[in-house]
């Protein structure tokens, strides 16, 4: 009954998926957060892991006892504070970064920037020294900034792979799915809108036309659907009244992430999806697009695809502001002083 509530899409119903090379040990840096519980539950219910160690500043020794009582393969582990990361992480293939402050009313993404940036400038130092080749996924906030602060941490370190960084912006994708397929009585589960750009207010841009099954919407309709898009994790914020923002629907993106990276290593073909990444497909350095991914991370990037011109519009609105937080993320790494972040 479990294993069927969590695998209502058909990236989820990977997890299921059985192979002899199903060994991999995910981190969970961030584990004992509203995103990290779920999305450790999760992790820890997939036969796709062997090894779960879960980090935090706090409590993770207990998660990961309530953990390991379920009966499922993984065996799990809980690491506390900074004196025990680089245990968490050492051997590690693959590292989710929930970890980070979450927003309340009224805050923006970019308002969690000073004390989510220095954290995760901490924790992927630590990911470049203990495991330099593990496929690091992003989910602190604000993504379009973390991955370029990610990314130039592991520059400093010399361990850099553009193709094994990765921002999850799933969440765009699970949203726009559900938003889709309730305004067209549709099972969600069949549903697939691309959703490229970033990962903030109108840099996120749904690809309706590109939807899958092709689906159609009068202007005034396909403009609300957009801005629903764009704006649902601050509806889920208001929602909240200061309790939090996604953290369920964020575990469960994240998860499903997750799971299509670990189908991919474990050499599953034909494995796509959207993530904020290194890129050449626009102006920007980085930028979230449709990727096939394979044993080493990315495979290949598929690109924008064609636009209708409603999308080129919002592509080209999007760019200023997505250039603005990618430079914030490079230079801040530029002018932080190595000595107060980084081990020797």
């Amino acid at each position: 009954m479990f294993s069927r509530a969590v695998r209502p899409t058909l990236s989820l119903a990977r997890s299921l998926s059985t192979s002899s090379q199903n060994h991999a040990k995910v981190a969970v840096l961030g584990a004992s957060g509203g995103i990290g519980q779920p999305l450790s539950l999760l992790l820890k219910n997939s036969p796709l892991v062997s090894h779960l160690a879960l980090y935090d500043i706090a409590h993770t020794p207990g998660v990961a006892a309530d953990l390991s009582h379920i009966e499922t393969r993984a065996q799990v582990k809980g690491y506390i504070g900074p004196d025990q990361l680089d245990a968490a992480l050492q051997g590690c293939e693959v590292v989710v970064i929930p970890a980070g402050v979450p927003r309340k009313p009224g805050m923006t993404r970019d308002d969690l920037f000073n004390t989510n940036a220095t954290i995760v400038a901490n924790l992927a130092d630590a990911c470049a020294r203990n495991c330099p080749e593990a496929i690091i996924c992003i989910i602190a906030n604000p993504v379009n900034s973390t991955i370029p602060i990610t990314s130039e941490v592991m520059k400093k370190r010399g361990v850099y792979n553009p193709n094994r960084v990765f921002g999850v912006s799933t969440l765009d994708i699970v949203r726009a799915n559900t938003f889709v397929a309730e305004l067209k009585g549709l099972d969600p589960a069949r549903v697939n809108v691309p959703v490229i750009g970033g990962h903030a207010g109108k840099t996120i841009i749904p690809l309706i036309s590109q939807c899958t099954p092709k689906v159609e919407f009068p202007s005034d309709q396909l403009t609300a659907l957009t801005e629903r898009i764009q704006e649902a994790g601050t509806e889920v914020v208001k929602a909240k009244a200061g309790a939090g923002s996604a953290t369920l629907s964020m575990a469960y993106a994240g998860a499903r992430f997750t799971f299509s990276v670990l189908d991919a290593m474990n050499g599953k073909e034909g494995v796509v999806e959207c993530s904020f990444v290194r890129s050449e497909e626009t102006e920007c350095k980085y930028f979230s697009t449709p990727l096939l991914l394979g044993k080493n991370g990315i495979e290949k990037n598929l690109g924008l695809g064609k636009l209708s011109a409603f999308e080129e519009k919002l592509v080209a609105d999007a760019i200023g502001e997505l250039k603005a937080s990618i430079k914030k993320g490079e230079d801040f790494v530029v002018n932080m002083k190595v000595s107060s972040y980084f081990r020797a």
